[in-house]
């Protein structure tokens, strides 16, 4: 049997197939778009219909490679980019363009919700999470504010993956793991948080889809699609997710024990736990995943997008910036790199500003700054992992995935700032991947056979152990006096407003 994986990003849609039988990816296609311009600063928007442009032209490339032998396809599974406010009408159709994950403009709602609910100690105790400004329901208290024509218009809200999901069946449904990226989901119970629906509107109850398990099937292929495909009307979808608890199950991470951290343009640490992993600063983001365990996440928006910028300032090819950041000392001789060039979610700066810090004329090089880049970003995410191992989450091995993990160089740095071992996948499309195993997972679930997430990562998700680096004690060392400076001086340019 094969399984489609789609991916639903924020630059391009991605999708496999995956034959079960033997675990190789047996085609793939990919899609691009971009997001709407000419927006102000901090509004980040992209139209629905360009998601469901790509995800059937990149279904059409797989199954075109796949020829007679797409017959097989049993089931489809998405995972979408998280956090994004779909809003539709009565007919179905988006009032809007969706506000994005990265979306930065709904600040004040997310201190007028803070406020009144007794601050994000409040908010947390309601909910589990602090309420931020990516999240997805100050996007709906921004709509009505702002745009209460479109508000009174809308009847139903969805995030991407969910969007997705319901054009492929019919069928409008929340699984728990996406669902408690909203700001409403109470992680603890798995249950909506009314008190805060009802303080945006009374009519958000009537807005929200049924919520359910991540283990079931989400429905099964429209007609008029399954015709066009050449798909039989039995291909299942499954409940999807969010792209990081998808790359959770695509990279393995399904048992307490194992994290992963995606080095792309965002970068995001996350693992998997059996109980609500709650944090009371709200800097750890205390989601559930989509095998209906929990998933605490770590997310900061300055990753490749500081390395690439360092790149084209120098006009540099990939293979030059590698030697370049390769060819300067661990610490990068005092230079620091604070890479909040698009502010920052962790620690919690919208508006926050890049600065490099430390500059002599001995050290003003451009290998030091590339490296100081590499390293900036990097602790970004080792600070979210300290706060993991704060909160009794202790990793065994990180699992590197995104562009970044692809530098050998830059696999060492994340050894020696993590101070853990950290190796790759043998495949860098971990939450395609993930989709369709998890609509392997749902496929067999229904019909009562007997199945679990255990078995099929050992026997789908397989790693690459040539780039496994261990941790320089020396370095590990230098690193975590340079996380206390860099946080340090965060604070520091944060309390003064020159951030």
């Amino acid at each position: 049997m094969y399984f489609l994986g789609i991916d639903s990003g924020t630059q391009s849609t991605k999708a496999i197939v995956l034959d079960l039988d033997t675990g190789k990816i047996l085609a793939s296609g990919h899609s691009s778009y971009e997001l709407i311009e000419g927006l102000p600063p901090g509004h980040l928007e992209q139209n629905p219909q360009d998601w469901l442009d790509a995800v059937e032209s990149s279904v059409k490339q797989c199954l075109e490679k796949l020829g007679a032998d797409k017959a097989k396809v049993a089931g489809i599974g998405v995972s979408g980019q998280q956090h994004g406010l779909v809003a539709l009408g009565a007919d179905d159709k988006p009032v809007r363009p969706a506000k994005l994950w990265c979306d930065t403009s709904t600040q004040a709602q997310c201190a007028e919700l803070a406020h009144e609910f007794g601050g994000q100690p409040g908010i947390i105790a309601l909910a589990g999470n602090a309420m931020l400004p990516g999240y997805t329901i100050p996007k709906l208290l921004w709509m009505k504010q702002n745009e209460p024509e479109n508000f009174a218009k809308t009847t139903s809200i969805l995030l991407p993956h969910d969007y997705i999901n319901f054009w492929l069946s019919g069928v409008k449904r929340m699984e728990y793991g996406d669902a408690s990226g909203m700001g409403i989901l109470n992680v603890n119970t798995r249950e909506w948080c009314y008190e805060l629906c009802d303080y945006i509107d009374t009519r958000v109850r009537s807005m929200l889809p049924e919520l359910g398990s991540s283990r079931s099937v989400h429905g099964r292929l429209r007609p008029e699609l399954a015709q066009a495909w050449g798909l039989s009307e039995n291909v299942i979808i499954s409940a999807g997710g969010g792209d990081n608890m998808m790359g959770a199950i695509g990279t393995g991470n399904i048992k307490p024990g194992v994290v992963t951290a995606s080095f792309g343009t965002s970068g995001t640490l996350y693992g998997v736990a059996a109980s609500p992993v709650v944090d009371g600063q709200g800097e750890v983001a205390a989601f559930c995943d989509s095998t209906d365990q929990w998933l605490p996440l770590v997310c900061t928006m300055n990753v490749t997008v500081v390395t690439e910028q360092v790149r084209e300032m120098y006009g540099w090819d990939l293979t030059q910036l590698e030697d370049a950041v390769k060819a300067a000392p661990a610490g990068a001789e005092g230079v620091m790199f604070l890479p909040y060039l698009n502010g920052e979610r962790t620690p919690n700066l919208p508006n926050g500003s890049g600065v490099i810090h430390g500059l002599r004329p001995t050290n003003m090089t451009p290998q030091n700054i590339a490296r100081a880049a590499v390293e900036g970003a990097t602790l970004g995410l080792a600070y979210g992992l300290k706060r993991f191992r704060d909160l009794g989450l202790n990793p065994t091995e990180i699992r590197l995935t995104g562009g970044g993990s692809k530098s050998s160089t830059w696999r060492q740095i994340a050894a020696d700032c993590f101070n853990a071992e950290v190796v790759t996948l043998n495949t860098s499309e971990g939450a395609a991947l993930g989709s369709a195993i998890q609509a392997s997972y749902a496929q067999a679930n229904e019909k009562g056979e007997t199945v679990s997430y255990e078995a099929l990562c050992a026997k789908l998700v397989t790693l690459d152990e040539s780039t496994r680096c261990k941790p320089n004690p020396e370095n590990a060392a230098l690193y975590a006096q340079q996380l206390e400076r860099q946080m340090e001086l965060t604070g520091r340019l944060n309390q003064t407003g020159w951030l």
